[in-house]
């Protein structure tokens, strides 16, 4: 991967976009005394159009953060292959899991909605959207900027901050951030850490909603 693609101009903007839109939410949410999926869906597309918009017209363009008109339809497709992959390393973990005694649904359950629409919601929102602004943040810019210092830098430190601001130190959100980072790196596309934190991420809330 390229080092040094994300400028200080175009780095700045996005940090500046992310604070004013996190701002606007937190302050909807106490004028309110009301949050909803609906508008944590509504914030994160915002986010999204907004960095796409910052990054088009500043910078390197759309591929200094690995989506570059070229890379999308591979990325996919090479996205896929990283996804079978992961999916086949959980399974085998679980079953590990399983011949020691351990039901491995319990330790990766999440507490879903009772309402359906709710339900809808979560995983529209958790399962697609959020997944897709994440990816953009954690991997497109913070790991594209902190690439310059070199992979590791870039891989532990965009790793910390994903599983920093998720909010609670877990399992999966150390795996996850290492393997989207990897898969980045690897690919020279976002597409790629795009597809398997969407897979993987609708894969947790199925099996939760099945459990």
């Amino acid at each position: 991967m390229e080092t040094e693609r994300i400028t200080l101009t175009p780095f700045y903007l996005s940090l500046l976009l992310l604070m004013l839109a996190e701002t606007a939410g937190a302050y909807i949410t106490v004028r309110t005394g009301a949050f909803s999926l609906v508008m944590l869906g509504g914030i994160r597309m915002a986010e999204i159009a907004g960095l796409l918009a910052v990054f088009h017209f500043t910078g390197n363009g759309l591929s200094a953060i690995g989506l570059g008109r070229g890379r999308i339809l591979s990325g996919l497709r090479r996205g896929s292959l990283w996804a079978l992959g992961f999916a086949v390393a959980v399974l085998l973990g679980f079953a590990l899991l399983a011949l020691w005694g351990v039901n491995p649904l319990k330790l990766f359950h999440i507490r879903l909605p009772e309402a359906a629409a709710e339900r809808w919601a979560w995983f529209i929102v958790g399962g697609l959207i959020g997944p897709v602004a994440e990816e953009m943040v954690f991997r497109g810019i913070f790991y594209g900027f902190f690439r310059r210092w070199g992979i590791a830098a870039a891989l532990v430190l965009s790793t910390v901050m994903f599983v920093g601001l998720h909010g609670a130190f877990g399992l999966t959100q150390v795996v996850g951030g290492i393997v989207f980072a990897v898969a980045y790196e690897v690919e020279e596309t976002l597409m790629a850490p795009v597809v398997i934190h969407v897979t993987g991420n609708m894969a947790l809330f199925t099996l939760s909603f099945f459990a």
